[in-house]
This record gives structure tokens, C-alpha cells and sequence, in this order.
């Protein structure tokens, strides 16, 4: 029996040991799971990050763009107005000119001068005017004001008078032509 209780007590120390051993193994294997969750939680870390400065980086370009078209929308116009501005000086002197002479001739002539330059420089910023006359009807480019019998059998279901011209802008309709249809 004492072998027994000797063997008992080595197979206890040896199982003592055993467990001691295995131990560490288990922390091992322990601490190298924790170290795997904390790169896992870094890389987390790390990807939310980039993710929350891609969104921050979008939304400022977001803003940008917008501020950017504003000012394009609210300069567009300026070329324009600057050309036009030579226009209005001529009919500011044009009006002097008017309460001063008893020319009616001259100041036909200068009315005719400002109208013609003011026509030039739109005309050079690419506006058109729609030629509508003894054309078909064309409800995309015409506004039908009121039918009339067609003088001329040709003339009917075309426009026989415009009461506002339409114009054009870079090939582009901008407004549409108020016209008389024949019937």
C-alpha cells in the first residue's frame, strides 16, 4: 500500500505539476487571444477613423462646390451687364439730348444709334432672334395669342403676325414667340 499511496502522491505531484505547466500555456494562448482582440480593436480604431475623415473631407468638398456654383450664378451675369453698361451712357445722353434740341431728325437718329448698339451687343453675346413669320406653327417655339381666318390658303396653320419675338440665347430658346395663327 505504501507504493500505492507513494505512486498516489507522484501521480498527485506529477498531475500538480502537469497543471502548473499547462497553466501558462493557457495564459499563453490566453494573452495572445487578447492581443489578437486589442489588433482587431486598433484596426476597428484605425477604420473608423479613416471613415469619419473620408465623410468630413467629402462634406467640405460638398460645401466648396456649392459655395463655388453660387458665385459662378451670382457673377454670370456681370460680362453682360458691363457690356451693357455703354449702352445705358449712350441713352443717358441721349434723354440730355432730348430736352435740349428741337431736332426731331437728330434725335431720331441718336435713338436709332443707341437701339442699333444695344441690338449689336446682345447680338454679340449670342443672343438671336426667332424669325416666326410665315413659318408653321410650332407650339415648342410659339405662343398661340389668338387664331385668325388665314388670309391665304398657304398662310393657314402658319404665323401671320408675332406680337412679342422670341429670341434665342446660344442656340438655346429663352423665350418663347407670342404670335397670331391663321386658320
Amino acid at each position: 500500500m505504501a507504493e500505492n499511496e507513494k505512486d498516489m502522491q507522484t501521480n498527485g505531484q506529477a498531475t500538480d505539476s502537469e497543471n502548473e505547466n499547462s497553466m501558462p500555456e493557457e495564459n499563453m494562448s490566453n494573452n495572445s487571444g487578447e492581443s489578437e482582440l486589442e489588433k482587431k480593436e486598433q484596426e476597428i480604431s484605425e477604420l473608423r477613423d479613416k471613415y469619419l475623415r473620408l465623410q468630413a473631407e467629402f462634406d467640405n468638398y460638398r460645401k466648396r462646390t456649392a459655395k463655388e456654383k453660387m458665385e459662378l450664378l451670382q457673377t454670370a451675369g456681370k460680362e453682360v451687364i458691363v457690356s451693357l453698361l455703354d449702352v445705358l451712357d449712350d441713352s443717358d445722353r441721349a434723354i440730355k439730348q432730348l430736352e435740349n434740341t428741337t431736332d426731331v431728325e437728330a434725335v431720331k437718329d441718336g435713338v436709332k444709334l443707341v437701339f442699333n448698339k444695344l441690338k449689336n451687343t446682345l447680338q454679340a453675346k449670342g443672343l438671336k432672334p426667332m424669325e416666326s413669320i410665315d413659318t408653321p406653327f410650332d407650339p415648342d417655339l410659339h405662343d398661340a395669342i389668338t387664331e385668325i381666318p388665314a388670309p391665304t390658303p398657304e398662310q393657314s396653320g402658319k404665323v401671320v403676325d408675332v406680337l412679342q419675338p422670341g429670341y434665342y440665347l446660344n442656340d438655346k430658346l429663352i423665350r418663347h414667340a407670342k404670335v397670331i395663327v391663321g386658320k
